[in-house]
């Protein structure tokens, strides 16, 4: 959803300092987009026209493979880019992008950046930055998803998609409805994957209702995680 410029977009801006990368005599024509959790923003192949800034939620990113599963790739969090690459590259999405929990993003058509800002160098410095940060997290991940047990990657996932913002808990379960498709996203089996929550279970970690996995100890979890998130 596509919402009008107002005070809200003012207030977005000057709090994540985008007001600092523009000339102060232009009026920038952002844009605010909102998307309601498990709605997904782009699918592999759509064609992007805006470049999104990330300011309140969080996203998941994913790839599909050739097997016809997902694989996760890593989560953004706010100040995050979407966009970037196609940007820059004039490519269509290579990856899936969904919301994990309500989300609100800024956005700036390509065509203005293309016509007004491609000499403004704090901007592409911002950019730069943020596309360094998106290499090293692939290269991590590409290792996490090669080397790591699934519990150690089960673990990473929990971590990522229940803290907040800050580092703290901001839930504490999980609907076991979404097992299968986490079990995708992590390269494994569903039937893996319940072994791996039957073990965490009897360990004490996590304790597995009818419709839910609830984090009992925050602290293992994240000595199993080797302190990699999928960020």
């Amino acid at each position: 959803m596509v919402n009008p410029i107002s005070n809200e977009v003012n207030d977005l801006i000057k709090r994540f300092g985008m007001d600092q990368w523009f000339d102060p005599i232009r009026e920038i024509p952002f844009k605010l987009y909102s998307y309601r959790a498990n709605e997904v923003l782009f699918h592999e192949g759509d064609e992007i026209h805006t470049l999104l800034f990330l300011v309140e939620g969080k996203l998941k990113i994913s790839t599909n493979l050739v097997t016809g599963k997902s694989l996760l790739l890593r989560f953004c969090n706010p100040p995050s880019v979407i966009g970037d690459i196609e940007f820059i590259s004039r490519i269509s999405v290579k990856s899936q992008v969904a919301a994990v929990s309500d989300c609100v993003l800024l956005g700036l058509d390509f065509d203005y950046l293309r016509k007004h800002e491609m000499n403004n160098a704090k901007l592409l410095h911002y950019l730069l930055l943020h596309l360094s940060h998106k290499l090293q997290t692939c290269t991590s991940q590409a290792s996490v998803n090669l080397l790591s047990s699934v519990e150690n990657r089960f673990a990473s996932y929990l971590l990522s998609t229940m803290l907040s913002e800050a580092y703290t808990p901001f839930t504490s379960e999980l609907q076991t409805s979404k097992i299968g498709e986490i079990a995708g996203l992590l390269g494994t089996t569903h039937r893996h994957l319940n072994r791996t929550i039957q073990g965490l279970c009897q360990e004490g970690i996590l304790e597995r209702g009818k419709d839910y996995i609830r984090v009992l100890d925050w602290t293992r979890l994240q000595e199993m995680s080797n302190g990699i998130l999928f960020e």
